[in-house]
């Protein structure tokens, strides 16, 4: 418990690092926001037009999963590890008024930037709640979607956070996730080796893990697909699969 808590320590440092303007050092998803591999340059113009500029310069992500989990309108959608809210004001306008979309993180300093963020960009339809993936403070069965951008590879405890996914959907729901993921073919160290945890690297499972974790948490339907290189055998990827 207490290494768990010191990796969930050192992120935190980092993001809320981050959200203050104070930076987060180098490598990965963190410390090269401006770099192609991550942040809102993996944005179409038209997202990040429609969002504040705060929002999208303060995205950290290594993809969009709003469009990957193409939302619908009327659908209520958790968003894990929310940051300055970019995915969670992006996917509020495609559920529109009658869908309704959770911004979840652990990050006072993020969430202060999301909520400002929200009222600048007049949405009413999101909340954002203080708490951590693994254990995530709403009842079960109440969310149709759930995404994530380049943070599931964060968590000290990704099997914790299969279960609460599984947990948190309703029957037929989906999962729309950008994450960081290795080839099999690298052991845990040398994914070490290419960057830090913070750095969106070191806690990367492998495609084989993310697959074997998240059908063990009862998904089906699961796939992982590489979308970019960002380390040497890592990849930006789009994780998808469905809750029976």
């Amino acid at each position: 418990m207490e290494v768990l808590d010191g990796v969930r320590e050192e992120v935190r440092r980092h993001y809320a690092a981050a959200a203050s303007g104070g930076g987060c050092g180098s490598g990965g998803c963190c410390g090269e926001a401006a770099d192609a591999r991550f942040g809102a340059a993996l944005y179409g113009d038209e997202d990040r037009a429609a969002v504040p500029e705060a929002a999208a310069l303060a995205s950290l992500g290594c993809g969009n999963p709003t469009a990957v989990a193409e939302l619908r309108e009327g659908e209520t959608v958790l968003d894990l590890g929310s940051g300055a809210g970019i995915d969670v004001l992006l996917s509020a306008r495609r559920v529109g008024p009658t869908g309704r979309v959770y911004g979840l993180d652990m990050t006072d300093e993020m969430l202060a930037a999301a909520q400002r963020n929200a009222a600048e960009a007049g949405v009413g339809n999101a909340v954002f709640l203080r708490g951590v993936i693994e254990d995530v403070p709403l009842p079960a069965e109440t969310v149709d979607v759930v995404i994530s951008n380049c943070v599931v590879n964060l968590s000290p405890d990704k099997e914790a956070v299969f279960r609460e996914l599984a947990r948190v959907l309703r029957r037929g729901g989906r999962i729309g996730i950008s994450d960081v993921v290795a080839e099999d073919r690298l052991a845990p160290a040398e994914r070490a080796e290419r960057g830090s945890h913070a750095g969106c690297i070191a806690g990367a499972l492998s495609r084989g893990e993310y697959v074997a974790g998240l059908t063990a948490a009862g998904f089906a339907d699961v796939e992982v697909r590489f979308t970019h290189p960002v380390a040497d055998g890592l990849h930006g990827a789009i994780v998808r699969a469905v809750k029976p």
